[in-house]
């Protein structure tokens, strides 16, 4: 019965691992298991073994067995033991935070705050649950910032995409106007050439043709001179001896063309053109922070009179009855822009052709509505002004006068909050007005607009926002 009981076994185990796996590097072999090592499936604390499933089964089915505690297969069990009283270490004393074993907490860790290792495994797994969420918000804050350093570097590919196109563009005019002006100043000064050498060979004929007739004379005279006629030579002495038609050449000359200036004037119209090209890629710069704007019925002045679309305003000849509020102007005849804009830049232009007094530009949110108003930046207003048709201003304290070569029928304003800059072009001539720098901006900022009084039709145009149309 007893080898009948070997062999069976001996067979079972043969089965079993043929159906369990072999161990592999890195992975816990059974301790029980002689010749191959199969992988081990438990590890037993109180035994300090580890288990295949064929050498676990003891573990599962005898009922003293069944008491030890298994966990999942480690390696060097022998470093769960306590080397002081060699036994198990499943308690934790958090007073000198370190595995201890029952013996432990009698002696050296008397008077120690000590736990079982499951509640400090749990007290610690719930910290490790909190550092990693810290860690993953760590690395998704890092994620984010890998984001926001690549569109940077988008942001500034395109950019720097865009100064090479302009620059190209510049460069591109600068050549054909160096080539212009080239041909033109060689096309002049041969010009110039052409028509003195012109008048030299009029004159060369001229003095050719005198010199023939002159000639021709002496021949006159010469064979009259040898006359044996006596009558003859005295008929014809008068006629011969007249002085011929020639002309005084004592003043005449021909001088070579003065080129002075020439070269410097070919080169003042190419500094000209460049300068043209330089404040179109300015303006063309500007106008890609282009936004929609439209004007806020809620703070216009009652005597304004706002279009449907929210894009014009003029003043009226009637005050409209409308309610107080806190944002309304009540005495400035202006109105401000739905929008407002609180960091980056944006830019919007506004029609003002046909007009003699009008008021542009930006004004923070907390400005003073009610009364009279002083516009300047210390209270809140960045503006250039016209007044008397063909008087334009600078909004500062004092204002500043602004000598402009046109009537600009079309005003960009752009705004650069971070940089603290206002600046207003001259769209139709790609010209700058004006710029306030250095401003500081800590509110909201609203567009501003003012279409001043009628002054009895004479200043009824309006003010237009405008779609704003990209230089070329």
């Amino acid at each position: 019965m007893a080898a009948q009981f070997r062999q069976s076994a001996q067979q079972k185990a043969s089965s079993s691992s043929s159906e369990q796996q072999v161990s592999k590097p890195g992975e816990v072999p059974c301790d029980v298991c002689t010749g191959t090592k199969l992988k081990a499936l438990k590890s037993c604390l109180v035994c300090l073994v580890s288990y295949c499933e064929t050498h676990l089964e003891p573990h599962l089915t005898t009922s003293g067995l069944k008491r030890h505690q298994l966990i999942d297969p480690v390696e060097n069990l022998e470093g769960r033991m306590c080397t002081k009283h060699d036994k198990l270490l499943e308690l934790f004393c958090k007073t000198d935070q370190m595995c201890v074993c029952s013996l432990c907490t009698i002696f050296d860790h008397k008077t120690h705050d000590v736990v079982p290792l499951k509640e400090e495994y749990e007290g610690k797994k719930a910290e490790l649950g909190k550092t990693e969420a810290e860690i993953q918000q760590l690395i998704q804050k890092r994620r984010l910032k890998i984001q926001e350093i690549k569109r940077s570097v988008e942001l500034s590919k395109k950019g720097a995409d865009r100064e090479i196109a302009d620059g190209v563009q510049v460069f591109t005019a600068l050549k054909k106007s160096v080539k212009r002006s080239q041909a033109e100043l060689i096309y002049t000064i041969k010009e110039k050439q052409r028509k003195t050498e012109k008048q030299a060979e009029d004159f060369i004929k001229e003095l050719e043709q005198e010199i023939f007739e002159l000639r021709k004379r002496s021949s006159e005279v010469e064979q009259l001179s040898q006359s044996e006629d006596h009558l003859h030579l005295l008929q014809s002495f008068l006629s011969v001896n007249a002085a011929p038609p020639t002309k005084d050449w004592t003043g005449v000359s021909v001088r070579p063309p003065s080129y002075e200036g020439t070269v410097r004037r070919a080169v003042n119209e190419m500094e000209e053109t460049l300068s043209k090209q330089m404040k179109k890629v300015e303006l063309k710069r500007v106008q890609q922070y282009a936004v929609d704007v439209t004007l806020d019925p809620d703070t216009a002045q009652p005597w304004l009179i706002l279009s449907d679309d929210g894009k014009q305003v003029k003043h009226g000849d009637v005050k409209k009855n409308l309610p107080a509020n806190p944002q309304r102007f009540d005495t400035c005849t202006c109105v401000l822009a739905k929008q407002s804009f609180s960091s980056g830049r944006f830019y919007f232009e506004v029609q003002v052709k046909g007009k003699t007094k009008w008021d542009l530009g930006v004004a923070r949110e907390s400005i003073n509505r009610k009364g009279v108003i002083t516009l300047r930046p210390q209270d809140g207003y960045w503006l250039i002004l016209l007044r008397n048709e063909n008087e334009y201003k600078a909004a500062t304290d004092p204002a500043v006068c602004l000598s402009l070569q046109s009537q600009p029928e079309k005003v960009g304003v752009f705004v650069d909050y971070e940089e603290g800059l206002v600046s207003f072009y001259d769209v139709d001539a790609a010209a700058l007005i004006y710029s306030f720098t250095g401003c500081s901006f800590t509110e909201k900022l609203y567009p501003f607009f003012g279409p001043s009084l009628n002054y009895g039709s004479k200043n009824s145009a309006p003010l237009i926002i405008c779609p704003v149309n990209h230089t070329e």
